[in-house]
């Protein structure tokens, strides 16, 4: 028999380097896309080789990590906020690859046993929490901030002041927040799986749960492929070509997502106020710079902007109702329809659970001399975009039990003209 053979038992040396070779290509490619998308933001000018942490700062945040914003200038100035968001073309990217690698072994043979299943990952987890300490541990730096050269300028020389403001990933919570993240990346890789068998516990959930997660996978990545289309569309014709390349290599599923559970009829809440804002589209950064907390759906998009954002509900119709088909036709023919409704239901409102909190955004930068606050133009600022997200899942439920039924129907009357 080859040494290659499938049914050849691979050492356990073997599997340690298999491990350690699937988080290696992983943190590569989130290493490479989030590089490129912090060259096009214009990242690549920071000072003092900051650029190293900062590319670590973004990979924390892509696997759920938590960057903490600070500063001081001894006891006369204070700089203080924080950073949540997640870059998700960077996780996306990180996560497909990472899914593929933990499956490939899985492929070649024929039954997941429990205890192999369970040594493969628990191997994987080992290599990848002590690769997200690493991480955690880079991702810090302190920068010192210019005053400028009105009052609080004056202020700052006439007292010595010298803000800094810094940011530094917090180490537990990363690695704990890192390794569910795995966990869930990989459970969704065994869910969406063609050929690699579940363990014997879990055979009696597979005629049900893959076909749904098979065809929720795939309504998330066409969702994603559909504002990539956007995206280039609007560098070619519209330019800013090197801020739309930076949202589309950081945070163009962030763009995307949104856009479909708005499509679904979802309201966000959010806020942006000072020089930050929201890069994509600018419509949103437009109706969420007032001064209070305001509603994103598609009745204050298209009050604002006009009646084509109208176009979203359409989209996400079609995409949707594509999902429920695929997912009959990948199923049994024997399951009922409002099996089929129930499925999708319960995938769907899975969906929005999951990329609606990874989508939210909050950030905020404040300065501070001598207790006065949010002193200095450019330097204080805040952005806040969060979903309603009881509301987002009622809605889920309701498409999902709506388009299922109907896409079984559907896919059952072609089954029976073929015959």
């Amino acid at each position: 028999m080859s040494a290659h053979s499938p049914s050849t038992p691979r050492s356990p040396l073997h599997n340690w380097l298999a491990a350690l070779a699937a988080v290696i290509a992983s943190l590569a490619a989130m290493a490479v896309m989030a590089t490129l998308g912090l060259w096009a933001a214009g990242a690549a000018d920071l000072p003092d080789g900051a650029f190293a942490p900062v590319l670590a700062a973004v990979l924390v945040l892509a696997v759920g990590g938590t960057v903490r914003l600070s500063g001081d200038a001894g006891g006369l100035a204070g700089t203080e906020g924080g950073l949540t968001v997640i870059p998700l073309s960077v996780t996306l990217t990180g996560a497909l690859l990472l899914g593929w690698c933990f499956l490939r072994p899985l492929h070649r043979r024929t039954v997941a046993g429990t205890p192999g299943l369970a040594a493969w990952t628990a191997q994987i987890a080992v290599v990848w929490i002590l690769a997200v300490l690493g991480l955690a541990l880079a991702a810090r730096r302190t920068f010192e901030v210019s005053l400028g050269e009105d009052l609080l300028g004056d202020l700052g020389e006439l007292f010595g002041v010298t803000p800094t403001v810094g940011f530094a990933a917090e180490v537990l919570p990363t690695v704990l927040i890192g390794l569910v993240w795995l966990a869930g990346v990989l459970l969704v890789a065994l869910l969406v799986s063609h050929g690699a068998p579940l363990p014997p516990e879990l055979m009696r959930f597979q005629a049900g749960a893959r076909p749904a997660a098979r065809a929720t996978l795939g309504l998330l990545l066409v969702a994603v492929a559909v504002a990539l289309g956007v995206a280039l569309a609007v560098a070619a014709t519209r330019g800013h070509a090197a801020e739309t390349f930076a949202v589309i290599l950081l945070g163009l599923p962030n763009a995307a997502w949104l856009a479909l559970t708005v499509g679904l009829g979802a309201t966000w809440e959010g806020r942006v106020e000072g020089p930050f804002g929201l890069p994509m589209p600018r419509v949103l950064d437009e109706v969420l710079r007032t001064p209070d907390v305001s509603e994103l759906n598609l009745g204050s998009l298209a009050e604002h902007d006009g009646a084509r954002w109208w176009w979203l509900l359409v989209i996400a119709a079609v995409l949707v109702l594509a999902t429920a088909c695929s997912m009959a036709a990948t199923s049994p023919a024997r399951v009922p329809p409002w099996q089929h409704a129930l499925r999708l239901a319960v995938a769907l409102a899975l969906a929005v659970l999951t990329v609606g909190p990874t989508a939210r955004v909050s950030a905020r930068i404040g300065l501070s001399v001598l207790g006065i606050g949010d002193l200095g133009e450019g330097l204080t600022g805040q952005v806040l975009l969060e979903p309603r997200l009881w509301g987002a899942l009622g809605l889920a439920l309701l498409w999902g039990l709506a388009a299922g039924f109907a896409g079984a129907w559907a896919v059952r009357v072609l089954r029976r003209r073929r015959q």
